[in-house]
């Protein structure tokens, strides 16, 4: 079944954000225990400072915190023809460290619709700019849209029993009238100001360009997961879908039980990673597509096992491309996941 309004005529509906998002100093702790990430710049002010950072370092993945919050009013006001959104695809672009104390502006662009295998996936691109108006990072997000035909007439009943209260999740049921852009200003139609720190800051790298060549394998990384990692992830990261913490509704919608946050692991990946390099705002681009998942049982852990191989260098920029995997009881969960890292 289609969805009941024309999805692809919206492409290009963009606002930006009511508010700024206010990176702060206990969130990147509360965020980098969440994704088991204990490089010490996220910890401490001094281990930052000796990396050249005037503060703690937010990981990887953090800005998805900020992207939940903006990205609220499109998926509960303007793509409402969907019961269940999945998501597939995550892409980070970073052109600045993320530090404790940004005030952050997100411009929110539903950028891309396509159809596949009769589904319908929508990319929302999120751009993130500081208090002086310069890109820090952009974040593309894509997701199945999925109908009520394919999954159990009883998910929003359910859904609504167990759904953190001031999450509007009735819209899931309901097609929207085609809405009207709001006129606030998103980025420029000249193209936004990209920050050039990433690129041109010197990397404090534990391991050197000189030292990688292409095969080389990263140490490998095994992390297990409980219904407790989960909980804590959802309220860390406001992300409150029940498929990540309640049987009832990850049954209704075809999983074998709970699952973890697709978020959640490819944080698991970055900061396996950024462990490795020693130093966190080393990775200028990290691209995941999902796979499969990992199952989070109520009575065991799950398990997600990280390994890397250095793919490609670039002697020019002292740069490298890593591709990493992430397998769980046997099975791929990234299908494709590769991380851009410059070197000292």
């Amino acid at each position: 079944m289609e969805a009941t309004f024309d999805v692809a005529g919206l492409v290009g509906y963009s606002y930006r954000a009511d508010d700024y998002y206010e990176v702060g100093r206990e969130k990147i702790r509360e965020y980098a225990r969440a994704v088991r990430d204990f490089h010490p710049a996220h910890w401490s002010e001094d281990a930052a400072g000796e990396l050249g950072y005037i503060g703690l370092v937010a990981p990887t993945t953090f800005i998805s915190t900020a992207a939940m919050l903006a990205n609220r009013k499109l998926f509960e006001t303007v793509i409402t023809g969907y019961d269940v959104l999945v998501q597939t695809d995550q892409v980070f672009e970073m052109y600045k460290p993320v530090l404790a104390g940004d005030q952050l502006i997100s411009d929110v662009e539903l950028s891309a619709v396509r159809r596949v295998a009769g589904k319908d996936l929508l990319t929302v691109t999120n751009t993130f700019t500081d208090q002086t108006g310069a890109v820090v990072q952009i974040m593309h997000t894509t997701v199945i849209g999925i109908t009520g035909e394919e999954v159990d007439a009883g998910i929003s009943a359910a859904i609504e029993r167990v759904v953190m209260q001031g999450i509007d999740m009735s819209s899931r049921t309901a097609a929207s009238a085609l809405p009207v852009q709001d006129g606030t200003d998103p980025v420029s139609e000249s193209g936004p100001r990209l920050s050039p720190i990433s690129r041109t800051r010197v990397p404090h790298t534990a391991i050197r360009f000189e030292d990688v060549t292409v095969g080389d394998e990263l140490p490998a990384r095994i992390v297990q997961l409980t219904r407790g990692d989960l909980v804590n992830y959802a309220g860390v990261s406001g992300d409150a879908n029940p498929i990540h913490w309640h049987d009832e509704v990850a049954g209704l919608v075809g999983l074998p039980d709970v699952i973890a946050h697709g978020m959640l692991t490819m944080g698991l990946g970055a900061g396996f990673v950024t462990g490795w390099l020693g130093d966190p705002g080393a990775i200028t681009w990290y691209g995941v597509r999902l796979s499969n998942y990992t199952v989070v049982e109520a009575a065991s852990a799950g398990t997600v096992e990280f390994t890397g191989r250095i793919k490609s260098v670039n002697p020019e920029t002292r740069s490298a491309v890593v591709v990493i995997v992430a397998k769980s009881a046997g099975r791929k969960i990234f299908g494709l996941a590769t991380a851009d890292i410059r070197l000292a």
